[in-house]
């Protein structure tokens, strides 16, 4: 949990999943906290516009990545790439 504000987390079950998944504890806090303010379904429905990373071209990975103001991924496997991106 974060640190001395896990008494904020609106809920704790849907936090501890997506940290097992592999998001950040800000992350996961954010997500947790706007599920119990609005619901889970409509926080599902919020995202998905983009698409598989797994989908994109390397090119165009890299270039998030750059949007991202990531380095050092120059060099990395698209597999690696991909990772690097979900985890920034």
């Amino acid at each position: 949990m974060p640190g001395s504000r896990s008494n904020s987390l609106k809920d704790r079950d849907m936090y501890e999943e997506l940290r097992k998944d592999g998001a950040s504890k800000q992350k996961a806090a954010r997500i947790s906290n706007a599920a119990a303010a609005r619901g889970r379904g409509s926080v599902a429905r919020k995202g998905g516009k983009s698409g598989d990373y797994e989908e994109w071209s390397v090119s165009d990975l890299k270039h998030r990545a750059k949007e991202l103001g990531m380095t050092g991924y120059s060099k990395l496997r698209k597999s690696e790439l991909v990772s690097k991106i979900r985890n920034s």
